[in-house]
């Protein structure tokens, strides 16, 4: 049964702009806007949606040969299973319940310089170690990707700009290797992130 599942979410469920789109990757796309809206709500289900996605992702990307975005999926579902954590139990430095909240001018500028050094480094061997057709535009969003969903799972609203710039750059990157769902997916997470942005900006705790 098992086996018969796996070879039916391989399978093709239509072509767009003559590549084939499989199963994998309508169920990961379906997931992933439901999973975008939760987000914006600050709704805990997000976390289950992010990591039975990412998984699927992992699937669709490995075998494209995308292997820093592949294994970022790995990474997005260990990560969901501690953000899903976090928005259930986690605290902020107060002992306080995590609420939605800005980071400071020292979180951001420890943030920018973790990601410009990761960046290079992880192109580096993407570069050396494997056969990736984009070694340094693969290494990009998979080192954002990391920055974004920690900010997501600590509930700071920066996360959505970060996503915003993530998103713009997979949009170029998925359409190099004709995913095209895919594409169409990351496009509408722009404005989807942009609004995510506006709708925790209405849950800022008072200063």
């Amino acid at each position: 049964m098992l086996d018969g599942l796996l070879q039916w979410v391989g399978m093709p469920a239509f072509e767009l702009l003559g590549s084939p789109i499989t199963w994998t990757e309508v169920i990961a796309f379906v997931l992933s806007i439901w999973m975008v809206v939760c987000n914006m709500r600050v709704n805990v289900l997000a976390w289950p949606l992010a990591l039975v996605a990412s998984l699927l992702y992992f699937l669709l990307f490995w075998s494209g040969k995308l292997y820093g975005e592949a294994s970022l999926q790995l990474l997005f579902a260990a990560l969901a299973l501690w953000g899903w954590w976090q928005w259930l139990r986690g605290t902020d430095d107060h002992g306080d319940a995590l609420h939605v909240r800005r980071l400071d001018r020292q979180g951001l500028t420890l943030a920018l310089l973790a990601t410009l050094v990761a960046w290079p480094l992880l192109g580096l061997f993407l570069k050396h170690q494997t056969d990736s057709p984009l070694p340094y535009w693969d290494a990009f969003p998979t080192v954002a990707s990391l920055l974004g969903q920690w900010l997501l799972g600590r509930k700071y609203q920066e996360n959505w700009s970060v996503w915003v710039l993530v998103n713009t750059v997979s949009v170029a990157l998925f359409a190099f290797k004709g995913y095209w769902l895919t594409v169409v997916l990351y496009a509408v997470f722009i404005p989807m992130s942009v609004a995510g942005w506006r709708a925790w900006q209405r849950q800022l705790a008072p200063a």
